[in-house]
């Protein structure tokens, strides 16, 4: 059987893109929410570093604000807004304002979450209620509203944060993974839906990750690191991932930047999981 040409033979020279354009998001507009603090404030920064105008939200309305101007003191462009991700409403009214204002919606990144320790015997429905609320429900609304508006403009990118809570189970965190969960099976299911009209969705599952959401296990009441409790909290996590070593928020936002450019423009419906190799399914 006669071969056609390769396609190496076939492709023109002008066809091969410059791969630093892939991840220039220059004219784009995101919003990130938990941006206040740890893995959504470095996403937050990491976008606007390669050009997105960035809208900061977080129930802290000071701390995404911090960030917003950490931004705009580097030449980026940033707003903050106080949002509380458990109310659909303010969630709703977050990505309707970013499209008055800037006239569109290219990347959505749910990052806000909370964390709550105790065994399922011991959790009251509150502390369920609560985790949630924000870490499910709040990923949700995001996802919702942000589809509404990017599918009508067939393209859009949203990035939903999960956890490696999802491949690995541990006593007291079954809110916290449950949500997380959720999240990862949310992400894989709009995918579907919105795949169709334009829209990508995956989700980042971070490994063990030095934020302050961690940092209450080894931090001193004046904000310090205790360096002894940080070492004895940490070896587990260092000694049991091939790479040797626990996480930043940076090296997570890389990751997100990677699922809002046009890098991963053939990524849909994925989980990706920078955790210094801890779990691998």
């Amino acid at each position: 059987m006669k071969c056609g040409p390769r396609e190496e033979e076939t492709r023109e020279e002008d066809d091969v893109k410059d791969p630093r354009e892939a991840f220039d998001l220059s004219g784009r507009v995101a919003i990130v929410t938990g941006a206040g603090s740890g893995i959504g404030r470095a996403s937050a920064r990491m976008l606007a570093a390669v050009g997105a105008t960035v809208v900061c939200a977080d129930v802290a309305g000071n701390a995404a604000k911090d960030t917003a101007t950490s931004i705009t003191t580097e030449g980026g462009n940033a707003k903050s807004a106080e949002v509380d991700v458990a109310q659909s409403e303010q969630v709703d009214a977050l990505v309707d304002g970013t499209v008055r204002e800037h006239g569109r919606l290219d990347v959505m990144c749910n990052i806000a979450g909370i964390m709550h320790n105790s065994l399922v015997v011991d959790t009251d429905n509150a502390d369920l209620d609560r985790v949630l609320a924000v870490n499910l429900k709040g990923v949700f609304y995001g996802c919702r509203a942000a589809a509404r508006v990017m599918t009508a403009r067939g393209i859009g990118s949203i990035v939903n944060m999960a956890s490696g809570a999802i491949d690995t189970p541990a006593p007291t965190i079954v809110c916290y993974a449950m949500a997380k969960a959720g999240v990862a099976q949310l992400t894989k299911t709009l995918a579907t839906e919105v795949g169709p009209k334009g829209v990508r969705v995956n989700a980042v599952a971070p490994g063990w990750i030095v934020t302050g959401m961690t940092g209450r296990h080894f931090t001193n009441p004046d904000g310090t690191i205790d360096q002894d409790r940080f070492d004895a909290v940490s070896a587990p996590m260092r000694n049991a991932a091939p790479l040797g070593r626990v996480g930043e928020p940076d090296d997570i936002a890389y990751a997100v930047l990677y699922l809002a450019s046009d890098a991963a423009s053939f990524v849909t419906g994925q989980i990706v999981r920078p955790n210094g190799g801890l779990s691998i399914p």
